[in-house]
């Protein structure tokens, strides 16, 4: 069984058991989340789509920490403009581990 789920302006297929990296959540550590942006539910039965959510499915997890991915750089410069800009930065995240499909 398995689902896909939208966060943070991006979707997921998750499945129960899952370790995802998802935007960061303003949300405890060890704390419930429960996802209720349910795009598709892929059941013994058959696969229920949504248009454009499953009515009554959530999926719920747990928050296991948050932290920063690694560091980029970012770099611009403009040929024989003596023009450069150096910029680093470190994106945000949340681990989570799904816990349950309800459907």
């Amino acid at each position: 069984m398995y689902a896909i789920v939208e966060t943070g302006g991006k979707q997921y297929k998750v499945a129960e058991g899952d370790v995802l990296f998802i935007e960061k959540l303003e949300v405890a550590d060890d704390a419930e989340v429960t996802f209720d942006k349910v795009l598709l539910v892929s059941k013994e039965g058959g696969v229920v789509v949504g248009s454009p959510l499953v009515a009554g499915a959530t999926v719920s997890a747990k928050v296991l920490k948050h932290g920063k991915a690694k560091k980029i750089i970012v770099f611009k410069y403009k040929s024989k403009k003596n023009y450069r800009r150096k910029q680093g930065h470190r994106q945000p995240y949340t681990q989570v581990q799904i816990a349950k499909i309800n459907a």
